[in-house]
């Protein structure tokens, strides 16, 4: 994933800006396999094939993309074991963390409402 830099300090960062540095962030882990990676990690720390196990339908590639997007943005760190084969590990820092809390709420809110939404969807395919 390639993101612009932004130029400017944090206190200017406006979500409703097009170059803030908020909407980059916000554009980085607002997508499905970040925020499933995310979820994923608040379990504890996971190596890279544990993490695509866990997450079903996504692809070395994309997995790999967003893990350094996340590394990047500060929310997962990576620890490379020095063993043959190295052995890598993935943690969620404290913001990670943080934002672990709201992506889990996310989750939560789509099971608790998913019947309605089914439901509402039916209606207006109808």
């Amino acid at each position: 994933m390639v993101t612009k830099q932004f130029k400017g300090s944090p206190d200017e960062a406006d979500l409703t800006r097009a170059d803030s540095l908020a909407r980059e962030i916000f554009s980085d882990v607002a997508n499905k396999w970040a925020l499933l990676i995310i979820e994923a990690l608040g379990e504890g720390t996971l190596r890279f094939g544990q993490l695509r196990d866990e997450i079903a339908g996504i692809s070395h590639k994309m997995l790999t993309q967003n893990l350094r997007m996340l590394e990047r943005n500060g929310l997962v760190e990576r620890n490379v074991h020095p063993t043959v084969p190295p052995r890598v590990e993935y943690t969620l820092t404290e913001p990670g963390q943080a934002l672990r809390e709201t992506v889990h709420g996310m989750c939560d809110w789509t099971h608790r409402y998913l019947s309605h939404i089914v439901a509402s969807r039916r209606r207006f395919d109808a």
